[in-house]
């Protein structure tokens, strides 16, 4: 079974910080995957909360950027579809 994760904003990040941590050290045997969308690019609005909360650096990076709700939604949609 592979576990996937998909995170894009911050609050995301930090909601799924412990959840992440808590499957990986109850299913250690399963396959985790972190995929992170991109909205938040900038290193001071992304990976120092990865850093910060322990997560571990992201398997796939969508590189979704900036846009409106729907045009982030379609390209995370489009580029989730292979890693899936």
């Amino acid at each position: 079974m592979t576990i996937v994760y998909v995170v894009g904003a911050r609050p995301n990040v930090v909601k799924m910080a412990p959840v992440i941590s808590t499957l990986r050290r109850r299913l250690p045997s399963e396959r985790h995957t972190i995929v992170h969308t991109g909205q938040h690019y900038d290193p001071e609005m992304s990976d120092v909360f990865f850093e910060e909360l322990d997560v571990p650096a992201p398997d796939h990076l969508l590189g979704v950027g900036s846009g409106t709700h729907t045009v982030q939604t379609a390209r995370v949609m489009e580029r989730l579809e292979p890693v899936l």
